[in-house]
């Protein structure tokens, strides 16, 4: 988790307890960058420490980029271990792929977020390209935006909010709540900062997460 997304919930009153997934030079949409990333055996080692001290009860889980399958497969073991212990936990996936047209992540991260994470979050931010990627639906309109929304509540979750969705040379954001029957990190972490003092008003929540962003 970087700082762009734990501190701004700290901001908002929420006790995080960040996770390093990776440790790099900088971001990836740079030519090039330097560093570790964590592995899958890695992660479940810190779970198992933090669960033999009592410590494994959440309320929220919040994953940003992830440089490996090993890595993300644990992510589902770790959601599944948590949901044992609280069966509301929210987990809230920022897919980090990529963005304009270009993926920053090895090309079977793609099938793993499709295949078996999407089916488990509880919200989902993707950006554009993100969103076409996991959908296989090409964005080019608010309407398709919002039907790409509706392909991803199909597959799981029940909100999902895709940023940055390039229309007419504007940039936009659309948010669906699904009806009962660099900047991303952060804007993930303030959605789900606010979507949770709003659960039932994603509108609510996604104005005062842009409105922190421009503040």
């Amino acid at each position: 988790m970087s700082w762009n997304s734990f501190f701004p919930l700290q901001l908002l009153g929420y006790d995080v307890d960040p996770i390093n997934s990776v440790q790099f030079s900088n971001h990836t949409g740079y030519p090039s960058f330097k560093g570790q990333v964590l592995n899958g055996q890695q992660l479940w080692e810190l779970i198992e420490g933090l669960e033999a001290n009592n410590l494994l009860y959440y309320t929220h889980l919040l994953t940003g980029y992830i440089g490996s399958v090993s890595f993300l497969n644990t992510i589902l073991e770790v959601v599944n271990k948590l949901r044992s212990i609280n069966p509301k936990l929210i987990y809230v996936c920022d897919p980090v792929l990529g963005d304009e047209g270009k993926l920053y992540v090895p090309l079977e991260l793609v099938s793993v977020y499709c295949e078996k994470v999407v089916p488990v979050a509880s919200m989902l931010t993707p950006n554009q390209f993100e969103a076409e990627q996991l959908t296989g639906f090409r964005i080019g309109s608010g309407r398709d935006g919002r039907e790409a929304c509706n392909i991803l509540h199909a597959a799981g979750p029940s909100k999902v909010v895709i940023a940055s969705i390039v229309i007419d040379g504007g940039l936009h954001l659309i948010g669906s709540h699904q009806k009962e029957k660099g900047t991303g990190d952060l804007m993930t972490s303030l959605l789900l900062g606010w979507s949770n003092k709003y659960p039932d008003n994603l509108d609510k929540a996604a104005e005062l997460a842009v409105s922190s962003l421009q503040a």
